[in-house]
């Protein structure tokens, strides 16, 4: 593979800054090197890119998609190719997304058809989390499998009964299971049973619109099954990740249980930092453009939210991309708002909007790093493959234009979705340049990557628990 240099950026680690050259030869990085010292000067390569007046920063890491995923009779409109690229587009060069195992069969037939739909068809790279939605003896001992081959976290729901949902004893024993083989047990946290029968009164007293699916998804009960999970987690002795945390009552319990020494972790997203229950409350049908589970929350918690990014009572910012368009998929809740698909657009936007995040002063450059790049690499077992710019790790690269100005549209952004979450928000900062194991993928502003340059990348367990 040929060789490049990145002259004249200021490198942004998670834990450093500094004014650096960058060498990047055979797909990795090779060496960092002081501006206009004798050993960058040395240095020859094919191609050189000037990063003057730049952030040279990681790859972004996005540990929460679901391209292709099903959803209420329909499927995501993103493909891994279509969503790979805009993940591109905006800086992100590895996502984690879930294969999903479907009731009354094997662990392995659903990741079997999540590696088929991937495979040659991604522009970055990419790994797997496991859907369980059948926790029972046999897929018990399939996670000790999964484990093996690089597939160390799984995702069960105390929600969507009928679909996904599992009980009490059947999470208990995959923590217990995810204790002894060393994966990480992901949970959507909220009391789906008690939600299932606020919907039903919803709908019967005429309450169809989108932002009755904020009330009936209420703010306690996410906080009661962050909780339950937090103590279940404790009784088997395992660790717990919780998935797109919403309001400030779940950040807490997060946090009581980080304050007591439990291996809790919490993942949030930007749609609960940058939108409200306003959006859902938008006129018309509007609001449905809006409606992802976890909700979108009063516009209050967001400080909270921000506050535990900042103290670390929150580790990662995904963004539970799974984009449905509003034409054809989304309408088909119009007069019940139970059957609006649930999922936003976002893998595009993730890296610009933190950015912002640094511009308006809610987090450092260095923070912004570690939760889009480095904490989601090491809290999967890719680090410091990815996540971080250093010598031997892949070069993962992006220069980053801070000074640029960008409105988002969907008239402009690369998702397969007819709307965009933050349509017309203007933002401060922007990708210019995507380096993909060293092969471009965004030049200056222009695709040059392709689908298939991904690879499927095997994950070791969580190294926040080594």
């Amino acid at each position: 593979m040929s060789r490049t240099v990145i002259r004249g950026g200021l490198v942004v680690t998670a834990s450093d800054e500094m004014h650096a050259d960058v060498l990047v030869d055979g797909g990795r990085i090779a060496a960092l090197a002081a501006h206009d010292t004798d050993e960058a000067a040395g240095w020859t390569a094919d191609r050189v890119i000037d990063a003057t007046g730049k952030y040279v920063i990681p790859g972004g890491v996005d540990a929460h998609t679901h391209m292709e995923m099903p959803f209420g009779g329909t499927r995501a409109a993103d493909t891994f190719e279509t969503g790979t690229r805009a993940a591109a587009w905006g800086g992100t060069t590895t996502i984690v997304d879930f294969a999903v195992q479907t009731a009354g069969r094997p662990l392995r037939e659903g990741l079997d058809t999540w590696y088929a739909k991937a495979d040659g068809n991604c522009a970055v790279d990419y790994a797997f989390h496991m859907i369980l939605a059948d926790v029972n003896a046999s897929s018990l001992k399939e996670m000790d499998l999964l484990v093996g081959e690089g597939i160390t976290s799984f995702k069960l729901f105390m929600a969507y009964p009928g679909v996904f949902y599992s009980d009490d004893g059947q999470i208990l024993r995959a923590m217990q299971r995810a204790e002894s083989n060393g994966g990480l047990i992901m949970m959507h946290a909220e009391n789906g049973i008690a939600i299932d029968v606020l919907v039903e009164q919803a709908l019967a007293a005429g309450r169809t619109d989108p932002r009755h699916h904020g009330d009936v998804r209420k703010v306690a009960l996410e906080a009661e099954a962050t909780h339950r999970a937090i103590r279940l987690a404790g009784v088997a002795g395992a660790p717990l990740y919780v998935v797109h945390v919403s309001a400030g009552d779940a950040v807490a319990e997060i946090a009581a249980a980080r304050h007591q020494g439990q291996p809790v972790f919490g993942e949030t997203c930007p749609q609960y930092l940058f939108l409200s229950t306003d959006n859902l409350a938008e006129p018309g049908f509007e609001g449905a453009k809006y409606v992802c589970s976890t909700p979108l929350r009063p516009k209050e918690h967001q400080e909270a939210l921000w506050r535990g990014l900042r103290t670390g009572e929150l580790q990662v910012v995904s963004t539970d991309h799974c984009p449905f368009c509003f034409s054809g998929q989304k309408e088909r809740g119009r007069g019940d708002f139970s059957k609006i698909p649930n999922g936003l657009p976002g893998v595009e936007n993730r890296m610009d909007l933190l950015h912002q995040a640094v511009v308006d002063g809610h987090i450092s450059r260095r923070r912004w790093i570690e939760i889009a790049c480095a904490a989601p690499a090491r809290m999967f077992g890719l680090y410091p493959k990815k996540g971080t710019i250093a010598p031997g790790a892949d070069a993962d690269i992006v220069v980053y234009d801070p000074a640029a100005e960008q409105t988002v549209s969907a008239a402009t952004h690369h998702m397969n979705v007819d709307y965009s979450a933050y349509e017309g928000k203007r933002l401060t900062g922007r990708v210019e340049t995507v380096l993909s194991r060293g092969e471009t993928v965004i030049d200056g502003r222009t695709y040059t990557g392709r689908a298939g340059h991904g690879i499927y990348t095997p994950r070791a367990t969580c190294q926040y628990l080594n």
